[in-house]
């Protein structure tokens, strides 16, 4: 029997197992997993590396409208790029509806957008900003037999807040069609209240974005998203998770049988709020939303990933350029924290943070490390077995990882399209050496090696929300 590829002498690791053997390529799918595998085209030598499901981030923004004079950093071609680079193979980023717009007309903008742009593969969540008759009772049915089985919400942001009533119509449509709900849980009109004091005492630096946005607002946010989901009994996800009252929240849920999960990401783990405190505008590098909190938060949120509190990391890549007055530096932007780009860049740093905090330093195991960057992405978000592991049959997905390699993360290992990473000058160690989709290696060692009409676009199942999560 005679294979494309054979990638030979590695390790192993699924969320489940951990184990030493080949495998066997053919046709872009794993076809064999054993030794003495024959012959192939191609033999990659695996020999002291871990040998993983390619990453999948379910929670990037590429190419999304972002407000009058403001542009986002990365598009499919750069986003997916620096995605490969991290060692992922499949992103999620989001289609927003816009005001007044159907969420039809916003796919066939988006799919435009990406069309022969992505060097990994793609699948779409739906943001629903414009709940209609028409959106909620005959679009977002049939979107979900399309395909389009997720969708989310936003409980802040002007043009993007659903009101209490909106949210509960919404909830009782993905009921109603099995989609899975992801919520953005922070109090609008709190924040909003906030901000209005801050500025009229004149504290409108960056780091007063994060006084803006404290704890009790995610927090409270957060129980009544959960509460609301429990009238109508459906599973949500609640998103980037930065603290432990928010964690605790999910988890008194599920200790009650709530179908509730929870999500968090690297700048929780390893930045904080005094990261905003920089001289100049400097501090505009780390404004996103939920912000970073304190020290205690990090621990907290680790708690969330040790107790399996939370069922996926991801890096809830959201780019903007620094220096540019269409990113951080835009003229309102210097005026109040109020008006910079939410977002840091994080797509190609997720997974060598979590593998160096998490794996490296005795945090969470290898299996778990899988769990939460690629197998329970693809369970919840209706991409598994497809997706999310190393089995006969899937898809030629992999990532090689030198366990013990050393790195010190700079922008210009990140390959995204914006000027800076939050991360300049971490160190980690692990890293992502070699990167397959579907059985082609798009990155080699630091280079890219494939073409970004790769990837693909990837109808999904109906989700799991819980069952069988790793």
């Amino acid at each position: 029997m005679s294979f494309d590829t054979i990638i030979r002498g590695g390790t192993v690791v699924t969320a489940a197992d951990t184990f030493a053997c080949d495998v066997g390529i053919r046709d872009g799918k794993i076809a064999a997993l054993g030794h003495d595998l024959g012959n192939a085209s191609a033999i990659i030598d695996a020999t002291d590396r871990l040998v993983l499901p390619g990453g999948i981030d379910s929670h990037v923004h590429f190419a999304q409208p972002s407000g009058e004079g403001i542009v986002m950093a990365d598009g499919f071609a750069s986003g997916t790029r620096s995605a490969a680079f991290g060692g992922n193979t499949t992103v999620l980023p989001f289609c927003l509806q816009e005001k007044g717009q159907t969420l039809r007309e916003a796919l066939k903008a988006y799919h435009a957008l990406a069309a022969g742009q992505c060097h990994v593969d793609v699948a779409f969540h739906l943001i629903v900003t414009d709940p209609t008759e028409h959106v909620l009772g005959q679009e977002l049915p049939a979107l979900v037999e399309d395909g389009y089985t997720s969708l989310k919400v936003f409980m802040t942001y002007e043009g993007l807040a659903l009101s209490d009533r909106e949210l509960l119509e919404t909830m009782s449509v993905a009921r109603e069609t099995g989609a899975m709900l992801m919520v953005h849980a922070e109090n609008y009109d709190a924040i909003r209240f906030l901000t209005d004091r801050l500025e009229r005492a004149g504290n409108t630096a960056p780091r007063f974005h994060a006084t803006s946005r404290p704890i009790p607002v995610e927090r409270e946010a957060t129980h009544r998203a959960i509460s609301l989901s429990e009238l109508v009994d459906v599973p949500i996800m609640i998103v980037h998770v930065s603290n432990r009252e928010s964690m605790e929240e999910i988890r008194r849920a599920q200790q009650r049988g709530l179908r509730v999960m929870g999500e968090t990401c690297p700048q929780y783990l390893v930045l904080t709020e005094r990261d905003l405190d920089q001289l100049n505008m400097e501090g505009a590098k780390y404004v996103c939303s939920p912000p970073p909190r304190d020290v205690a938060s990090q621990k907290a949120c680790w708690d969330g990933l040790q107790q399996k509190v939370f069922s996926v990391f991801s890096s809830d890549h959201c780019p903007f350029r620094y220096d540019d007055p269409q990113g951080k530096l835009a003229p309102k932007g210097r005026t109040s924290f109020r008006w910079v780009p939410n977002g840091i860049p994080g797509v190609a740093t997720r997974l060598p943070i979590l593998f160096s905090e998490g794996v490296v330093k005795g945090r969470i195991d290898l299996n778990s490390f899988v769990a939460f960057s690629a197998t329970n992405h693809a369970k919840i978000y209706g991409l598994y077995p497809r997706k999310g592991t190393i089995a006969v049959g899937s898809d030629a997905d992999i990532a090689l990882w030198d366990p013990t390699r050393k790195m010190t993360i700079r922008h210009e290992l990140i390959h995204d399209g914006s000027d800076y990473t939050p991360y300049e000058g971490l160190e980690v160690t692990g890293w992502p050496v070699l990167t397959m989709v579907r059985g082609k290696v798009v990155v080699d060692d630091g280079e890219l090696v494939g073409s970004k009409d790769h990837g693909m676009y990837l109808p999904r199942a109906k989700p799991r929300s819980g069952a069988g999560l790793s």
